[in-house]
């Protein structure tokens, strides 16, 4: 089955550039079915692949296999985490897609084609960035995803507020991209090789770490961190979210930041975890530094949001935190447990960027105070919309509690709080959210801090309000809050995820996530906390409004792009400070 490797790649990009060439000629109807097709057979040969990836497939594309040990060619392996990878990057396209039926009133300058073609497009680079096993190819597709994520942030060229995102989005991707490709020159110098495993090996053949080697780390790590959106790389994403139309809102969140730390999990392991790498104490303690300031700082800046696409994206942002400790536990069952967390958030906030979606096409905003009950005839997107909110809470059995219940027992101590206390306020500012839009509860919000970004005044996506919601909008996010369910409860699926990480990332040590007392308490408790969060939120809007110690936070997301840039070069000076002693102690 090596052969069907190239597939998952060149089936969207060759669906693509069918719509895009014959985009004008092609009905609105045919355009879309034939993008949901593609995706729906990319998504389905992706978990082909996967349930047979044991032992991993290996591709060279072209044809181009190694000679006497040297290959110029491009290599794709199909282990279970990058093909899963796919998997998760082909569904959501596919939800994407299917949520998208005719959600455009009018596609740009009547090119039927065109935003499915662009989804098409980001599907490949997606599938590309999980299966490439050579790291400048990596940084091809990391550099393809990026451009079309540019281009779909900043769809609606005529609203400058887009085109702002669009460029915050492609100024502080592209910049990642720059130190990504600089590290990438650095490895080549050192090895001669671009395959990632042929890099470790020349690095361990080369000796014990030094100056280069730490300089290689520091600025591919860079690169992966802006898109998996840690702080202080993060000053994109929630500008972008605030603007993208919503479908790509479900992919930046569902699985491109995912892919992030997707990226930092699989180089560290192929490139840098040998004896001329990088000493683990190292990446734990950037990995557990950056977690922790990614969660903390992300679940405060969810609180303080009433615009609901940002309070999603910052919720992104702390959760993203909490992957980044798991991943620098550096154990096999943390690596399991952040695979299931991934897939059971990726359900959960696709779904919740659906709801909001249709409160957008709805009413005409997305502003938690201008809201306020209006949206109480939308029953069946209130469930769903508490439904998320419970799932970022940590509530048994969704797939998040689970792997947040595994990461937990895995790292112990005080961590295993800041997963409870993340959870909590995260899913309490969305269910205090689905409080007050769908229920009417509570005072009607005055006022506000200046620096808050009012969710008013936005326009539809639609060509005019909705006055009847379309069923492929309410059925796409109840499907993905069934399947974030599935991944906690389905018979035999944690064991199947668990044993593909492990084969693919911890060395053959094999680890059995499940269900624990403690998981399950702790789950609870973090649910608990949201609920009782929300409540009082609502009730006593003054005990947990802002605070003046809480705007230098605020002020901090600027939206000029030189400050962004700014705090990347701080985020990197600070990744390479964390890993320096390790590498001198070498």
């Amino acid at each position: 089955m090596n052969h069907l490797l190239p597939l998952l790649v060149a089936v969207p990009l060759l669906g693509a550039g069918l719509l895009v060439a014959g985009g004008r000629r092609l009905p609105r109807v045919a355009a879309e079915s034939i993008a949901c097709a593609v995706s729906a057979g990319t998504a389905g040969l992706a978990i082909e692949l996967c349930l047979n990836s044991s032992p991993p497939l290996v591709e060279w594309v072209g044809a181009w296999t190694p000679r006497n040990g040297e290959s110029v060619g491009i290599v794709l392996i199909g282990n279970g985490t990058g093909l899963g990878m796919a998997a998760l990057a082909s569904v959501l396209t596919l939800a994407a897609l299917a949520y998208s039926w005719h959600y455009f009133d009018e596609p740009p300058r009547g090119h039927a084609g065109s935003f499915p073609a662009l989804l098409l497009l980001f599907q490949g680079g997606m599938c590309g960035f999980a299966i490439t096993g050579d790291l400048f190819n990596a940084f091809v597709f990391f550099e393809l995803m990026g451009a079309v994520a540019y281009a779909l942030t900043g769809t609606r060229v005529e609203d400058a507020r887009a085109v702002q995102g669009a460029l915050t989005f492609g100024v502080v991707n592209s910049l990642g991209a720059y130190a990504m490709l600089m590290g990438i020159g650095l490895l080549y110098a050192r090895t001669g090789e671009l395959a990632m495993n042929r890099i470790g090996r020349g690095l361990d053949a080369h000796g014990g770490p030094d100056v280069l080697t730490l300089a290689a780390f520091v600025l591919v790590l860079t690169g992966l961190l802006v898109k998996a959106a840690a702080v202080p790389f993060h000053f994109w994403l929630p500008d972008a979210h605030a603007v993208a139309p919503t479908p790509v809102c479900m992919l930046l969140s569902g699985v491109m930041v995912e892919l992030g730390a997707y990226g930092v999990w699989r180089v560290y392991g192929t490139v840098f975890s040998g004896p001329g790498g990088i000493p683990e104490a190292s990446l734990e303690r950037a990995l557990i530094v950056l977690g922790v300031l990614t969660g903390v700082a992300g679940a405060l800046m969810c609180w303080y949001q009433r615009h609901v696409k940002r309070l999603l994206a910052y919720s992104t942002v702390a959760h993203m935190g909490l992957f980044l400790i798991g991943i620098g536990t550096l154990s096999p069952e943390a690596d399991d447990g952040v695979a299931l967390y991934i897939l059971g958030h990726a359900g959960a906030k696709a779904a919740l960027f659906a709801c909001t979606g249709v409160l957008l096409d709805r009413f005409g905003s997305v502003d938690e105070h201008a809201l306020h009950g209006r949206a109480r005839p939308l029953r069946g997107v209130a469930v769903m919309f508490v439904l998320g909110g419970l799932a970022l809470a940590g509530l048994p059995p969704f797939g998040t509690s689970l792997g947040k219940a595994v990461i937990e027992e895995a790292v112990g101590g005080p961590l295993t709080m800041l997963y409870v206390v993340v959870s909590a306020v995260t899913g309490g500012a969305v269910l205090r959210v689905a409080a007050r839009i769908f229920y009417g509860l509570g005072p009607r919000p005055r006022g506000g801090s200046s620096y808050e970004t009012p969710g008013t005044g936005e326009e539809p996506e639609t060509r005019h309000r909705l006055r009847r919601i379309p069923d492929t909008m309410t059925a796409v996010p109840a499907l993905l809050l069934t399947a974030s369910l599935a991944v906690g409860v389905a018979p035999g699926f944690a064991g199947i995820v668990a044993r593909s990480v492990n084969e693919a990332g911890s060395g053959g040590a094999v680890a059995s996530p499940h269900w624990t007392t403690t998981g399950v308490l702790l789950g609870l408790t973090s649910t608990v906390l949201a609920l009782g969060l929300a409540a009082l939120a609502v009730t006593r809007p003054e005990l947990l409004g802002e605070r003046r110690w809480t705007l230098p936070l605020r002020h901090l997301q600027s939206g000029h792009i030189g400050d962004y840039v700014a705090w990347v070069l701080a985020g990197a000076a600070l990744l390479g400070a964390l890993a320096l002693p390790g590498v001198l102690d070498g």
